[in-house]
């Protein structure tokens, strides 16, 4: 009888361990465990005196109330008992014990957990400007949240009337009055720093605007090859050419390709910012290196001019430069020729000056034509007398090295 009574205790002490053990394992009766920040689903159990109690799992129900109900995504008034709801703890437990939740704040979580996602996958972020200052805009990217976007930050061309980036005090006022226009205007962005307990958000325009140069450069760049004429647009002027941006592809016009005159001041002919057109006449290194030509889409003038004259033709002329090898002499517009020392005159010279000056009106006699130097071999002793001490081969390397030194 005792180890019956024995065997039953000791069998429903097994029952009872496996069923506590059962429940405990049962997630479903753990306390919920929340943390300040978090988003979680509730049920409402009551609604009193402008307050809701949600049900949320944790050891005590959670209470909503005052400003904490106020949300652009839901109203609480439409709320019944038994609705479910998503809501924001923000304390898991205040000096009386008391769980607080929050919906307005949830709606403002969720936006910045949209932005975290925009950042993390470089998305684009619609920003609307509400206010400027001396530093840049203040922008709004959701309902109660702004972030700021510096002037650095912002396309050079919404800002800079050229384009360029420049500084000084002038331009300072200009900015700001730009900047002030701006307020009310939409902005497309992307997220540079986002820092959700400092409330921080820095935008950036130009990295969307890039990002679309690039894409667009190489689109570009697929179909781009020797020879095509291309739009495009003045994105920098140096001493040694222009940069243009055609279709998103930039590349160098070098001075020699600008016109076929000589160009003194590149600043005279372009500005940043003009439009222009050019031939592509150099594509390496993936797309690293781009030339351009804007001469090369003109009429060579100097090719047209020299249609009217022959070898052995006598032309006026006017002297235009006298240096210690001869002196060159303009005989139409766009053509330039030297008179050798050796053709100034049939006796000995050492000096040009003592033959010709600046400004002289002469009359020459065409010795040579170049086409590759663009340039004119003269004569002035030879205008006057049939042939000339130097035989043809040897004119030639005096001219040719007349221009080496001229070009030093």
């Amino acid at each position: 009888m005792v180890n019956s009574i024995k065997s039953d205790t000791e069998s429903l002490d097994k029952s009872q361990y496996s069923q506590l053990s059962s429940f405990l394992e049962d997630s479903s009766h753990k306390i919920k465990q929340l943390s300040k920040g978090e988003i979680v689903e509730g049920e409402v159990v009551d609604i009193n005196n402008g307050a809701i109690i949600v049900d949320v799992g944790y050891k005590s129900e959670g209470i909503i109330a005052g400003r904490e109900l106020k949300s652009d995504t839901l109203d609480w008034t439409l709320l019944k008992v038994g609705d479910k709801v998503l809501v924001y703890v923000v304390k898991p437990e205040d000096d009386k014990g008391q769980l607080i939740l929050s919906i307005r704040r949830t709606q403002q979580a969720s936006a910045w957990l949209s932005l975290e996602n925009a950042k993390k996958n470089n998305e684009v972020v619609e920003a609307v400007v509400v206010e400027s200052n001396n530093g840049g805009l203040i922008v709004e990217i959701g309902k109660g949240i702004r972030g700021f976007i510096p002037t650095s930050q912002l396309d050079a061309t919404r800002v800079y009337s050229n384009g360029v980036r420049q500084v000084g005090k002038d331009i300072s006022s200009k900015v700001q009055r730009t900047l002030n226009s701006l307020i009310g205007a939409g902005i497309k962005t992307r997220i540079i720093e986002l820092d959700r307990e400092k409330n921080r958000i820095i935008l950036s325009e130009k990295m969307v605007t890039q990002a679309r140069d690039l894409e667009k450069r190489a689109q570009t760049l697929k179909k781009v090859k020797e020879g095509d004429i291309l739009e495009g647009t003045v994105s920098g002027i140096t001493p040694f050419g222009i940069f243009v941006n055609a279709q998103g592809l930039e590349g160098l016009v070098h001075l020699s390709e600008l016109s076929w005159d000589k160009v003194e001041d590149i600043g005279a002919i372009y500005s940043v910012g003009d439009s222009v057109k050019v031939i592509v006449i150099g594509l390496s290194d993936g797309g690293k290196r781009v030339a351009y030509s804007v001469k090369r889409l003109q009429q060579d003038p100097w090719a047209q001019a020299i249609s009217q004259f022959k070898i052995g033709d006598v032309v006026d002329g006017v002297v235009q430069k006298v240096v210690p090898y001869g002196a060159f002499v303009r005989i139409g517009e766009g053509l330039n020729g030297l008179i050798h020392i050796s053709e100034l005159s049939d006796k000995l010279v050492k000096n040009p000056e003592d033959i010709v000056k600046i400004g002289q009106e002469v009359k020459v006699k065409i010795l040579s034509i170049s086409s590759t130097e663009r340039h004119l071999g003269l004569s002035l002793k030879a205008s006057s007398t049939p042939t000339s001490k130097l035989n043809e081969k040897e004119l030639a390397k005096a001219i040719d090295e007349a221009i080496d030194q001229e070009l030093k």
